[in-house]
């Protein structure tokens, strides 16, 4: 079997890659940075470190790599022969992506080739869907309707931290043990593909959902926090007891959100949550504040992991307390290395906290909200 995937970074590698390889598939990927293609290609394996407290060793073989800046035929004819193609290139370089992954569809269908199912392995909502808008847009009518009948996009649901990396050696990797991949079944073509540690399911807004508003917005609110109160780390953060009881309460808030909208067990959850706590404060991991920060003005998103609990939550008549605490540490990041920081901090000094809410995330200075958020915003600003 052969698994063509997109991204040869640390995800592609430590998480992906790894369970594809491990699952029986020759895993091509496909990468623009020739160092890291070169060296896959050269090695045909490498390593994953769990970053736990038995520190297991994984080897990762049966590997091989392609070039999409300088052997694009080559990385079509391969897609045109895959058994899988999956990706994690990160959400705004889908786009790059889609126009050679459009010809390496097209020259399978020429080909009469079967049924492909072509997963987005992304931090992000209906990152498939997007793929496949993204790669219908560079095709005809008539091709577009072969795809809708033999390519499927089904969406899926991805959870592993990957932390800064210590190692020296530029293929290997090092992640936390626990990991989550969920795909939706409904937009799969022929059969399932057989990769071992997904896990099918029909419908995954509530799988997704519950990743981004617990896992992502625990991180951005350990994070912005913590980046406020000096600390380097997520680690460093949630050591702080204020930073753990703004966390614990931002939990409460997005956990009572998931169970009432899409009817988790609250047991269920309360141990959900418990395992994320737990995988934060793993002192095998250092995650600085900074990387897990980096780009604000995203993550401020109406629909993103702050603001898109918080609406929702107002929307039930439930205020986001906490949650607006979060929002406010995010408004106050200031990272010279982050362009997304600094822009955001030259649209807050000319438009003030309400301005800049609805610049970033369409949210009207009359939406309670943002009274709210200012409030919190005016109180970090006091120490308070």
């Amino acid at each position: 079997m052969l698994a063509v995937h997109f991204g040869a970074g640390n995800i592609g590698r430590g998480f992906v890659g790894a369970l594809l390889s491990h699952s029986g598939y020759e895993v091509c990927f496909v990468d623009i940075q020739a160092s890291l293609v070169e060296a896959i290609r050269e090695r045909r394996a490498f390593t994953v470190h769990l970053l736990g407290d038995e520190g297991k060793r994984i080897d990762v073989n049966n590997v091989t790599a392609l070039n999409s800046g300088t052997e694009p035929e080559r990385v079509i004819e391969t897609i045109a022969g895959a058994d899988v193609v999956t990706t994690a290139v990160g959400p705004t370089v889908l786009k790059s992506v889609a126009p050679l992954l459009a010809d390496g569809l097209r020259r399978r269908l020429e080909k009469g080739g079967g049924p492909l199912n072509v997963i987005a392995c992304e931090n992000m909502l209906g990152g498939s869907s997007l793929l496949k808008r993204l790669v219908t847009g560079e095709m005809t009518e008539e091709e577009c309707r072969e795809v809708d009948s033999l390519i499927g996009f089904p969406d899926a649901a991805v959870d592993r931290i990957v932390p800064e990396q210590r190692e020296t050696d530029l293929l290997a990797v090092e992640v936390e043990p626990f990991y989550e991949w969920v795909v939706d079944l409904r937009g799969v073509k022929g059969n399932l593909p057989s990769i071992q540690g997904v896990t099918y399911v029909e419908g995954l807004a509530p799988y997704i959902e519950r990743k981004l508003f617990t896992v992502n917005t625990g991180h951005a609110v350990c994070a912005y926090l913590g980046h406020h109160l000096g600390y380097g780390t997520v680690q460093e953060a949630i050591a702080d007891p204020s930073v753990s009881e703004t966390l614990r309460g931002v939990w409460e808030e997005t956990g009572e959100l998931l169970v009432r909208k899409h009817g988790f067990d609250p047991r269920d959850h309360r141990k959900y949550v418990g395992e994320i706590r737990h995988r934060f404060q793993n002192p095998h991991l250092t995650d600085p504040v900074t990387r897990v920060g980096r780009s604000p003005i995203r993550k401020l998103g109406r629909e993103e992991r702050l603001l898109g609990p918080a609406l929702q939550l107002m929307d039930r008549g439930i205020q986001p307390d906490h949650l607006a605490v979060g929002i406010a540490a995010a408004l106050r990041f200031e990272n010279p290395a982050d362009p997304e920081a600094v822009e955001l901090q030259r649209i807050l000094q000319g438009e003030g906290v309400a301005g800049a809410l609805d610049t970033i995330a369409g949210l009207s200075p009359e939406h309670p909200l943002v009274r709210r958020v200012w409030e919190r915003y005016q109180k970090l600003g006091q120490g308070v």
